[in-house]
């Protein structure tokens, strides 16, 4: 046998998800089975996987395609507008196989309402999420003899997988009870604290909603601009 045939050919297979039980953070585990189609045994593989959302890969209602507006414009437009998000890369070690062995990819799920992963997420909530699993990293195998060698996984590894897309939605409400979060600036968040403590608001789901309503009733917008700005400072809360 020659060095060139022993090196693994290795195949990935997706072959689960679920809610992380545990974790501090809102996390989704994928189960990712590596086969050896051909080639020595496999004492590790450094492997990292780039996941992307193939938006193009499934069909929309009104709902969701106006929902996704935001993201690739008008629904005539899609076929030139459409394109697959990445969502994240997870680096992982493999230990030593012979045949096939399984691991967790373990992909922590944000709830930042500026991120465009999130808003394709929150717009699907029937049906499935395609997602694409794309592999690239080192292996490290036996070649004949006994010594270490390496190789690059192929350019061409991938593996598909469709994600139910409640699964996403159930994981993020338990975690922050169905409230997304908004990132603001310190300005704006100080004009609003203010408008809040003027009108004597209770939360922020109230402040926000007496804007809307007062916005909603008079063209020319809410008494808040009457607010005079603050001057800037460096950083930007977070307000629920």
């Amino acid at each position: 046998m020659t060095a060139q045939h022993a090196i693994p050919d290795l195949v990935f297979t997706v072959t689960g998800v679920e809610p992380e039980r545990f974790a501090a953070v809102p996390t989704l585990t994928f189960g990712l089975e590596i086969g050896r189609a051909g080639g020595g045994p496999v004492r590790s593989v450094t492997l990292t996987t780039a996941i992307r959302i193939d938006v193009a890969r499934r069909r929309y209602d009104a709902a969701e395609q106006r929902a996704l507006a935001e993201l690739f414009g008008e629904p005539q437009r899609w076929g030139s507008t459409v394109r697959p998000l990445s969502w994240t890369q997870v680096t992982v070690v493999v230990p030593p196989f012979d045949e096939s062995t399984t691991v967790a990819l373990s992909v922590p799920c944000t709830y930042d309402t500026e991120l465009a992963v999130t808003k394709y997420l929150r717009a699907v909530r029937d049906g499935d999420v395609p997602l694409d699993f794309l592999f690239n990293g080192t292996i490290f195998y036996e070649a004949p003899g006994g010594g270490l060698r390496t190789a690059q996984i192929s350019w061409n590894s991938d593996a598909r997988y469709r994600m139910p897309g409640g699964l996403w939605h159930e994981l993020t409400d338990r975690y922050f009870d169905g409230s997304p979060w908004l990132r603001l600036s310190r300005e704006t968040y100080d004009r609003l604290d203010a408008y809040r403590t003027r009108e004597v608001r209770m939360g922020w789901d109230d402040t926000v909603r007496s804007l809307l309503d007062a916005a909603a009733r008079a063209p020319e917008g809410p008494a808040v601009s009457d607010i005079p700005a603050p001057p800037a400072t460096a950083g930007a809360p977070w307000t629920q």
